[in-house]
């Protein structure tokens, strides 16, 4: 296997996750994150305990907070970006001074850019116009939890060059890490981003206890829903059937790990929002993403009623029962 120069930027569950196993894998392995004391805790004490408490980190794997560090890239580099998405852009604008021309960015952020309604590789390509990076979305059903546990897992890395493709599944790839290509990026990066949305709604059901009945049918729907949002915007139906549409939406839907079903199961027992999202103490993409993607679908003129029903939820427009019970009242059509 031919090691390679890794870059993680975030220093959150998933980036700390994606390092570990990269570093077990034997690659060089180094994150650049906000907090001088979460580099400490990675380099010194190979621990990230305020996201991935309790879990042994590579002793090899190391953490700084100076974007200088980006300087160092080569073409033949990764630099591997783990921040969350409405973020993202800040933090591309802020690194670019430090970025040579032609480096290959691996994005793993779920979600719609608000405002812009952009997806990861339009908002790369715009923030670093002139730079001729090349691009690629890693997506699919992965709980960090459980991969820096060594527990197996499947998913799939979409890039527009097949070559690249190939070369990026040899690299993420391990005994537990199984990873497809794809070249289907609008594809593999809207299944990401909208799952979120349809697991707070799935939560929202379990949370008002109406059990297995439910939650199948509000998973079937949002997979047909997903689907036409993302055809609409180009991508391929297939693309919906995989790892970062099924296999995504299942996970989050039903695991327990899932931040935005949590928080879909305590909006139905009727707690507010605010106090969930302060307590969470981590990052939920589908609470900004529900807004990104109800947008989205309206400009499409996309028919999104599960969208519409958690968008509705999370802005006190309706409660959880009224939302739930206009779904049910929808006009009666066939399948």
């Amino acid at each position: 296997m031919k090691t390679r120069r890794i870059l993680v930027a975030g220093g959150g569950s998933w980036g700390t996750a994606l390092a570990h196993m990269l570093a077990v894998r034997g690659h060089e392995v180094s994150m650049l994150v906000r907090s001088a004391k979460t580099a400490y805790s990675i380099t010194e004490l190979h621990e990230n305990p305020a996201y991935l408490r309790g879990a042994a980190l590579c002793p090899h794997l190391r953490a700084g907070t100076d974007m200088a560090v980006l300087q160092s890239l080569r073409p033949e580099d990764i630099l591997l970006l783990s921040i969350p998405c409405q973020h993202v852009r800040a933090w591309l604008a802020a690194a670019r001074p430090f970025v040579q021309p032609g480096l290959m960015v691996v994005n793993t952020a779920k979600g719609l850019e608000l405002n812009t309604l952009a997806r990861g590789s339009q908002v790369l390509a715009d923030a670093w116009q002139g730079l001729h990076t090349r691009y690629a979305m890693l997506s699919g059903p992965s709980f960090a939890a459980e991969v820096v546990r060594d527990k197996p897992t499947a998913v799939v890395l979409a890039c527009a060059g097949e070559q690249d493709g190939a070369d990026l599944r040899a690299v993420f790839s391990s005994a537990c890490f199984r990873c497809y290509s794809s070249t289907d990026i609008i594809g593999v990066e809207l299944g990401g981003a909208l799952k979120n949305v349809m697991a707070i709604a799935a939560g929202i059901c379990d949370g008002l206890g109406m059990g297995s009945n439910s939650r199948a049918a509000l998973m079937t729907r949002g997979l047909a829903e997903l689907s036409r949002i993302g055809i609409a915007c180009g991508a391929s139906a297939l693309t919906f059937m995989g790892l970062s549409g099924m296999g995504d939406l299942v996970l989050t839907c039903t695991g327990d790990l899932s931040r935005n079903r949590q928080v879909g199961v305590r909006l139905g027992q009727g707690e507010s929002l605010d106090a969930i999202v302060a307590s969470l103490g981590m990052v939920a993409e589908g609470v900004k993403t529900a807004d990104a993607v109800h947008a989205l679908a309206q400009e499409l003129g996309v028919d999104a009623p599960v969208t519409q029903a958690v968008y509705h939820v999370l802005h006190g427009i309706c409660t959880a029962k009224e939302s739930l019970a206009a779904l049910m009242a929808r006009e009666l059509k066939a399948e």
